[in-house]
């Protein structure tokens, strides 16, 4: 089996560098392109199947990327962007900073993030995404086939850090991936090999967080 795993294409919270979490916030036109030019970029590979989060930017993105083929699209929860509670909405750009101080390990030391209330620990996202992905492994009818995945910053960075097997602090890994960048992974049995990493299919300039 072989995964191609996809950050959402960019929204006006995005842009706004608002976290977004699980509030459904839907793709700008900037994005929808990004997702057309993925879609070209990924034209040759045939899907057997697409699991996105059930958020509408990742389900759009799926659908632009699939451009109308006749592949279907499933919805988990289990990889679903991570739940920032109450701090979702709320702008962490240095100009426009609106929370706590603490919140700035989220970025940097994510062993010792500690989430709003009704939010997720980093440890609670890499748990859910970990047991969709080991749940899609032992999926027998995709053994040999090619599956999309259409999910979001922080979710995807929890996929790799549970195929890779890396310690909770090494979460970010390379850092968060852009807006529609492609990771390709294989598996075999329970185990995953990362091929490569956050490749884009567009010379469209996307700034890093």
């Amino acid at each position: 089996m072989k995964l191609y795993l996809v950050r959402h294409g960019e929204t006006d919270w995005n842009k706004e560098r608002r976290i977004q979490g699980q509030a459904d916030i839907p793709l700008n036109e900037f994005g929808r392109n990004l997702a057309k030019k993925t879609a070209f970029g990924l034209k040759n590979v045939p899907f057997a199947a697409c699991y996105s989060s059930p958020l509408e930017r990742a389900v759009e993105t799926a659908q632009l990327i699939l451009g109308g083929r006749d592949v279907p699209i499933f919805t988990d929860k289990r990889i679903e962007e991570m739940a920032f509670g109450e701090w979702e909405g709320k702008c962490c750009s240095k100009k426009g900073w609106e929370l706590p101080e603490s919140f700035r390990a989220f970025f940097h030391d994510p062993e010792h993030y500690e989430p709003a209330p009704s939010g997720e620990s980093f440890a609670q996202v890499r748990a859910r995404t970990g047991d969709f992905l080991l749940w899609l492994a032992g999926q027998k009818q995709y053994q040999e086939q090619n599956i999309l995945i259409a999910t979001h910053g922080a979710a995807l960075a929890g996929m790799l850090n549970y195929m890779k097997k890396r310690p909770l602090a090494e979460y970010w890994g390379q850092g968060v991936h852009k807006n529609c960048a492609v990771t390709e992974a294989v598996v075999s049995g329970e185990s995953f090999q990362v091929l490569s990493e956050n490749k884009v299919y567009y010379d469209d300039e996307v700034k890093p967080w």
